[in-house]
């Protein structure tokens, strides 16, 4: 190995640790890789700005907009509401409503189709006594398989369709992918329906746990001089024995007193800690002297009249609020909205509420105005999964709503057809959605995930330097030198697993961008066709079973599901061993 070689594989293997650890957001990790790799000559300026004029990388930001105009309409939703209110056994429903999500998810961004329908769905199961837990990994798992059946069903894809195109090789027709991905797709979804729907936990919907299994939220109370118990302990109080509800902690000055003993006297100025069911909290506040904490001045009796939302959000794997405290975020006055609650799956968190430093998948309890939807529903730093209905202000026309739906349909038509390639098809789309003023520049650039684009576009320059360096050739003859002496089936399952495991603990498009060189390598020494292993790479890299954290669409309903981490490696790693084993006797078949 070269200096070169060295200093880029520690670089590598630096930044994996970085991203495992969640040091930081993993956009600007790579981006630093990026920036160190530029500073350090490997990389020219040219070459590590590649990624940012890609093809592919500037695709997946016009599919961001077409996405959200489809979305806008909310015609997607109210058909599929009235698809739900027809089923009936739990079964019987996940079929009705798993294989047209599935083919939705096949010409849409998953993201905003799982944020859209897990409060549908919640709601749903709730109605009708069924745990949403039973429904909600199936629907992101089925927004995935449902992706891996087009060209433009997720940006891995088209990352990968880049770069196969600034190695100077074919890229991916529209449908190259769908004879993996539609087979792929259907044992998928009837392995959710069997083996899946038994292994699945039952947790209870919200409704149902008011009664008798508390969601566990944070929450804040400051006690006043107003307070008629001041001098009395908590059990004298009332504050001992409340239905769902927990007093974890007493903060008094600098003193933290935990566990509260029901001796423990109650004094003016104490924060009291607790734990437990929200609607018994908002109680706690018609005691005269009890002040809930929101951070914010609104407060729950403003619920009645109208002007204030309770909203349910969950914190974004790429969001700008991670690591850092909600007091340190100026939570109020970034949003103009107060955090009364926040639930972390299977952990207590034993601080007050100005002292928890978020994490992904955290769910947020917010106070906000009537507008905050409109502001934030596309937020990058958390998705609204509350089932609010749009301000009737930011509704389309039912007219605009069918156009923007036709519009895509007849891109996909000229697609198909070869009139024009995907990054033209939805560049004309765009282009015509502004001129018939169905959105406004400023909507487009709402619809845009920034920290996505530079993650994939910082991604680009890493995998140039791993082939500029012959660190992609290297690799490529370890994985050959072990894998020759077992045949051409034994490499592209280890490809398939390396590529897997890579955007299980990073992220989808970091893992293509990083095995794909090693995969182009792999199949000149061979003498192979490139693109049977590049199907391989896009279909691994899409799926992400087996955690929470390795693909959006499972972060989004990993609190509103009430589920553990292992609850994803119960679910997932079956589905992931039957994805793995029909894409790698499918490929194999096809391509060689």
């Amino acid at each position: 190995m070269t200096l070169e070689m060295i200093f880029v594989l520690i670089l590598l293997l630096t930044m994996f640790a970085v991203l495992i650890l969640e040091a930081a957001r993993p956009d600007v990790v790579i981006f630093s890789v990026l920036i160190i790799l530029m500073l350090s000559g490997i990389l020219t300026v040219d070459e590590a700005l590649s990624g940012f004029s890609n093809e592919g990388m500037l695709t997946v930001a016009l599919l961001f907009i077409v996405a959200g105009v489809v979305q806008k309409s909310g015609l997607i939703n109210q058909m599929m509401n009235k698809w739900l209110k027809n089923s009936r056994s739990p079964r019987g429903s996940m079929m009705r409503f798993f294989v047209p999500t599935s083919a939705i998810s096949a010409f849409l961004n998953n993201t905003p189709i799982v944020v859209t329908l897990t409060p549908i769905i919640k709601k749903w199961c709730e109605d009708r006594g069924i745990a949403p837990s039973k429904f909600l990994i199936p629907l992101s798992y089925a927004t995935i398989l449902g992706g891996m059946i087009t060209l433009m069903g997720t940006s891995t894809n088209l990352v990968i369709h880049g770069l196969l195109l600034d190695f100077g090789l074919e890229g991916f027709s529209l449908f190259t992918l769908t004879a993996v991905g539609i087979p792929v797709t259907l044992i998928g979804l009837i392995y959710l329906f069997t083996i899946g729907y038994k292994l699945l936990p039952d947790n209870k919907g919200f409704s149902q746990r008011v009664e008798e299994e508390p969601k566990e939220y944070i929450a804040e109370i400051q006690v006043t001089e107003e307070f008629g118990q001041l001098g009395k302990s908590v059990e004298q109080a009332g504050l001992r024995d409340l239905k769902g509800l927990y007093l974890i902690e007493i903060i008094r000055g600098n003193e933290r007193i935990s566990p509260v003993r029901s001796t423990t006297v109650i004094q003016s100025g104490d924060r009291l800690i607790f734990t437990g069911l929200i609607s018994t909290i908002a109680d706690l506040q018609k005691m005269k002297g009890l002040k809930l904490e929101t951070g914010t001045t609104i407060g729950l009796d403003d619920l009645k009249d109208g002007s204030i939302n309770l909203v349910d959000a969950v914190v974004s794997d790429q969001s700008s609020l991670l690591s850092k405290s909600i007091k340190q975020l100026r939570f109020r006055s970034r949003y103009d909205a107060g955090v009364i609650a926040v639930h972390r799956n299977n952990e207590r968190i034993k601080s007050k509420i100005g002292d928890i430093v978020l994490k992904p998948g955290d769910s947020l309890l917010l106070l906000a105005g009537t507008d905050f939807i409109g502001k934030y529903d596309r937020s990058n730093d958390f998705f609204v999964v509350s089932p609010l209905d749009i301000p009737p202000s930011l509704k389309q026309s039912v007219k605009k709503g069918w156009f923007s739906i036709i519009m895509l349909l007849g891109m996909i038509g000229t697609v198909t057809l070869g009139w024009l390639s995907m990054f033209k098809a939805m560049a004309l789309a765009v282009l015509v959605f502004l001129v018939v003023k169905i959105i406004t520049p400023q909507d487009a650039k709402k619809y845009i995930h920034f920290n996505v684009l530079l993650l994939i576009a910082s991604s680009f320059g890493i995998g140039t330097a791993m082939r500029k360096t012959g660190l992609a050739e290297w690799g490529a003859n370890m994985l050959l030198n072990f894998g020759k002496p077992l045949g051409l089936l034994a490499i592209l399952f280890m490809i398939y697993l390396l590529t897997n495991l890579f955007t299980e603990i990073l992220s989808n498009s970091t893992a293509a961008v990083i095995v794909l060189p090693l995969g182009v390598e792999i199949a000149q020494t061979l003498h192979v066709d490139p693109m049977g292993i590049a199907v391989l790479i896009a279909i691994a890299a899409s799926a992400s079973f087996i955690t929470p954290i390795g693909y959006q669409t499972n972060l989004i309903v990993y609190g509103p599901g009430g589920y553990r981490f292992i609850d994803y490696v119960k679910v997932g790693l079956p589905l992931s061993l039957i994805v793995m084993v029909t894409a790698v006797l499918i490929i194999y078949h096809i391509w060689f």
